[in-house]
């Protein structure tokens, strides 16, 4: 009989794609075990670059650091309000969300999500790669985040997608019920433009579209294809209004705790896997027209000229006090003066 020594087994079960033997070589060397929750379903490039991080890691590590990740925040009630609760309270050792949820821990995330601000993915990446982005690691260190270098995950420019009705001006959202996340600034964003926003937890769109609780929703085109939401729309509005992405943060206490090594690996994996997760995200929005319009769906451009004129008077002033004079001056040295 021929014996196999530990390394060829574990590279055979690489090559092979086979993931459980693989854990159990290192059932014995494990330290430190953890969760990483996301909101995107297994269909989605996030859920499939954090679990390539993860499966790098632990190979790396050689089983010191295990990390399982569950898609759609595993069931959890409350979604990603309560994952982030999770998060603050040490519950939850990993997660990926964006600045306008995040903002519920830390204000100054918003200034992600400011509407009518960025022109590209690539410029918001950027400000995120110099002092912008250290003042908003340091803001939610303090809050007892810890939000990982260079882990940035994109999603897209939000589009408006309805069940019914196509957006063609600002006139048209009048009394239209739109879902947007759990974050104030994006029920501020749709009331000050007249529409009726209903916050709404990712995991429960689907089935509020369907029944016809709301009339629509606004996200980038990966968002519409991953959750099968070209099921029960008809509609989008190619709109641009918002950059929308996911931050990869840890529970600052488990991560500080981790050896320097450790951390030193997961951030290699974390950039490794952004820049092929941000590839694969801007390449799908970007190919989603043509084949959304096969599955039946109407695409028609908006006209803008009346959106941004609806939050200049009051909005931008108001995102201003809240987000804070420091970050908020960092931006409008990139992008110009707001409001």
């Amino acid at each position: 009989m021929v014996k196999l020594s530990r390394r060829l087994v574990l590279q055979s079960a690489l090559a092979a794609g086979i993931s459980a033997p693989v854990k159990a070589q290192y059932s014995r060397a494990v330290r430190w075990r953890a969760r990483q929750y996301v909101n995107q379903p297994v269909a989605n490039p996030l859920y499939k670059a954090l679990d390539a991080i993860w499966s790098a890691v632990r190979v790396e590590t050689q089983g010191r650091l295990d990390v399982t990740v569950y898609p759609q925040n595993n069931g959890l009630p409350g979604s990603d309000p309560a994952a982030l609760k999770l998060v603050q309270s040490g519950e939850l050792e990993f997660f990926a969300l964006m600045g306008g949820l995040l903002s519920a821990a830390v204000p100054v995330m918003d200034l992600q999500g400011l509407p009518f601000v960025f022109k590209s993915s690539q410029q918001v990446w950027q400000l995120d790669d110099g002092p912008l982005g250290r003042t908003l690691d340091r803001e939610c260190e303090a809050k007892g985040i810890h939000r990982l270098r260079g882990g940035l995950f994109e999603n897209g420019l939000r589009q408006m997608n309805m069940r019914e009705k196509a957006i063609r001006s600002v006139d048209d959202l009048a009394g239209q019920k739109i879902r947007v996340p759990d974050g104030e600034m994006f029920r501020d964003v749709f009331r000050t433009l007249g529409a009726d926003p209903v916050s709404l937890n990712i995991n429960q769109l689907y089935d509020a579209l369907k029944d016809g609780r709301v009339d629509g929703q606004e996200n980038p085109l990966i968002i519409v294809e991953t959750n099968k939401l070209y099921e029960v729309t008809k509609n989008v509005s190619v709109t641009n209004h918002m950059w929308s992405g996911f931050n990869m943060i840890a529970n600052a206490a488990f991560w500080n705790k981790l050896p320097a090594d450790v951390r030193a690996i997961v951030d290699k994996h974390v950039a490794r896997q952004v820049k092929v997760q941000r590839k694969a995200t801007l390449d799908l929005n970007r190919k989603l027209e043509a084949s959304l319009v096969q599955r039946g769906m109407a695409f028609n451009r908006a006209d803008m000229s009346g959106f941004q004129q609806r939050l200049k008077d009051g909005f931008y002033p108001r995102w201003k006090k809240q987000i804070g004079t420091q970050a908020w001056d960092l931006l409008e040295k990139s992008v110009g003066k707001l409001g």
